[in-house]
């Protein structure tokens, strides 16, 4: 089970006045620092999805990479079975099994060897690295190009080839930024059914999309993050009152918009404390 618990992380900003002069300053742009994340909460249970959906820039990235612990958060903490994930000697870490879009493998070796490389990072022995190869090639529908190189794959080839790196390890939590963005009917068939696979082995997976029929199909919660906070976390169907992906889209929209109010009063509120 992984819970994470009012997470935080901002960043410097290099001009603190560009987001000002442009007239469309973000509220969470204060002072120095843009506040990408300020309060987001959410939980997993062993086999359960959750479905972490949100317009370009609401935090969605930077949560996901305080979870699988690329990030250090500055304040709030990630709860992985009962341990804290940024308060250990990494063992926690590897725990977890992180696409995002930056996840890379060597183009020059084949699939195979990147996978063999990266389970032996992870202490995997021979054999069970020969296991894990297996299962993941017929798991993600690799076994044509497993002995190709990376450098001749398409991007749909290249995407199952970064998951299966992801996953090598067997990891506890499963966590994939927009893991089907870019990618034509058929290799977001063979993830999104991968995905469901592991739920089906009882472990958590998170994954991000801006695809609400992914969410439809999977899910078994969703969290909503709007300009840096949990707007929702909970059941799928508490959200929209059912799967219906239109009915999730148009919900979404409606708290989007009550969202977009809000921030415009908040910031209307911080120019009038400017000028004074």
């Amino acid at each position: 089970m992984i819970e994470v618990k009012g997470l935080a992380k901002r960043f410097a900003l290099e001009n603190p006045k560009a987001g000002s002069e442009s007239g469309h300053r973000d509220p969470r742009q204060r002072g120095r620092f843009f506040h990408s994340v300020e309060q987001v909460s959410l939980s997993c249970k062993p086999g359960e999805v959750l479905g972490l959906i949100g317009p370009n820039g609401a935090g969605k990235t930077t949560t996901l990479r305080m979870l699988s612990g690329v990030l250090q958060p500055d304040r709030g903490e990630v709860v992985i079975d009962g341990e804290e994930l940024h308060r250990d000697d990494g063992s926690v870490r590897r725990k977890v099994g992180f696409l995002s879009a930056t996840t890379a493998i060597y183009e020059r070796l084949t699939v195979e060897e990147n996978l063999r490389y990266f389970g032996q990072l992870y202490g995997l022995t021979p054999s069970l690295c020969d296991e894990r190869i297996e299962a993941l090639c017929s798991q993600l529908d690799m076994d044509d190009f497993r002995h190709r190189r990376v450098l001749d794959l398409s991007s749909g080839m290249k995407q199952r080839a970064n998951i299966a790196r992801a996953v090598v390890h067997q990891p506890k939590v499963i966590i994939f930024d927009e893991p089907t963005t870019g990618l034509d009917i058929m290799s977001t068939e063979t993830i999104l059914q991968f995905i469901d696979s592991q739920k089906q082995a009882g472990r958590p997976v998170i994954f991000s999309t801006h695809h609400l029929e992914e969410v439809s199909l999977l899910c078994d919660q969703l969290s909503v993050i709007l300009v840096g906070r949990s707007n929702y976390n909970g059941p799928l169907e508490a959200f929209a009152g059912s799967r219906d992906a239109v009915a999730l889209r148009r919900t979404f929209m409606q708290q989007h918009e009550r969202s977009m109010t809000v921030a415009g009063s908040m910031e209307a509120a911080d120019v009038q404390a400017d000028l004074a």
